[in-house]
């Protein structure tokens, strides 16, 4: 086990993996997203800045939960999300889902052992045998 200092508070606290806050923090962070969470579901128009001033929560951090799929905006929401690969509109996260597809699909047929190359058989007239090419 590792002993490191809170990111947030500084005190020390073994550390046993993912983000560097003591079980303080994230417990107090977790609060603050259910509230945010619930204030997002009770004011369904409101803005970004309208959630931190009155969550008291920084933009960095809604953006961070949105971006992480914990946090998702309605439909009628003001807040508008982009792709951030082919620029639609979304909800929650940074990629549509076809972007997500594409790329699932991508990283699966780079995964794939590649085929044996053709060989193409040619018959030496001359000669009557039989020789093989490769590309």
């Amino acid at each position: 086990m590792e002993v490191k200092n809170c990111r947030k508070c500084g005190k020390m606290f073994n550390y046993m993996g993912g983000q560097q806050v003591c079980p303080a923090c994230k417990e107090l962070a977790e609060k603050k997203f259910q509230e945010v969470k619930e204030y997002v579901r009770e004011h369904k128009t409101a803005s970004i800045s309208e959630i931190c001033n009155d969550c008291g929560v920084e933009n960095k951090q809604i953006q961070q939960w949105v971006r992480e799929e914990r946090l998702i905006f309605s439909d009628d929401s003001p807040v508008k999300l982009s792709c951030e690969l082919c620029g639609a509109q979304i909800k929650t996260g940074r990629y549509c889902d076809k972007c997500k597809k594409e790329t699932a699909n991508n990283i699966s047929a780079a995964g794939r052992r590649p085929e044996a190359p053709v060989s193409r058989e040619k018959k030496d007239s001359s000669s009557h045998k039989m020789h093989t090419f490769h590309n």
